[in-house]
C-alpha cells in the first residue's frame, strides 16, 4: 500500500487534521507512529509532511536554473524515503493505521513551511533527538520552535527507553 502512495508537492489543503513532520531519523519515527494513533483516535486525516531546503543560504543569481535537476532528484529521494518510513512504521505496529493519509513533499526552509502548515491543524507531532542523559532536556531547535511559535497543539514524542533502562 505505502509504496504506491502518491506523495504531493505542495503543502497539506487547511482543515482540521493531525500533522507531523518527517525527515526519516528515528525521532521522526516514533513522532509518526504517535501521530497516526493521534490521527485515529480523533478519526481526522493525517498528513506527513517532508521538507526539502536544498540551499539554505539561497542562490547567487544565475544558480537556479543550473541546479533544477538536483532539487528535483532531491525532492524525489525524499519521496521515495517518506514512503519507506510510513511502511517502517506500518510494520511494526501491532495493527496497520487505517486512517486517511497524505504525504507532503514541499521545497522551503524546515521551520517555517511546518509553522505554516500547522495553521489550523488539531495537533502537530513532532520528535525530539534526545540521546540521553543532559540531551533529553534539550528539543532539537525544529521541536523547540514548534513548541513556541505553533498555532495549534503540539505534541512532542521522546524516544522511547533504552533497553534495560
Amino acid at each position: 500500500m505505502t509504496a504506491t502512495l502518491p506523495v504531493q508537492h505542495e503543502a497539506p489543503p487547511p482543515g482540521a487534521a493531525v500533522l507531523t513532520g518527517c525527515d526519516g531519523s528515528d525521532a521522526a519515527l516514533w513522532a509518526l507512529d504517535r501521530a497516526m494513533t493521534e490521527a485515529e483516535a480523533h478519526h481526522l486525516p493525517l498528513y506527513v509532511l517532508a521538507v526539502v531546503n536544498p540551499s539554505p543560504t539561497g542562490y547567487p543569481p544565475g544558480m537556479a536554473d543550473l541546479v533544477q535537476e538536483s532539487v528535483e532528484r532531491l525532492t524525489e529521494s525524499m519521496a521515495d524515503g517518506l514512503r519507506r518510513a510510513v511502511a517502517t512504521v506500518q510494520s511494526a505496529r501491532t495493527r496497520p493505521y487505517a486512517g486517511r493519509l497524505a504525504l507532503h513533499v514541499v521545497l522551503g526552509n524546515v521551520v517555517e513551511v511546518l509553522l505554516q502548515a500547522a495553521e489550523g491543524r488539531h495537533t502537530l507531532v513532532v520528535g525530539t533527538r534526545g540521546n540521553g542523559g543532559f540531551g533529553r532536556l534539550l528539543l532539537g531547535s525544529v521541536s523547540t520552535a514548534a513548541v513556541h511559535h505553533a498555532t495549534c497543539p503540539v505534541l512532542v514524542v521522546p524516544a522511547p527507553p533504552a533497553e534495560g533502562a
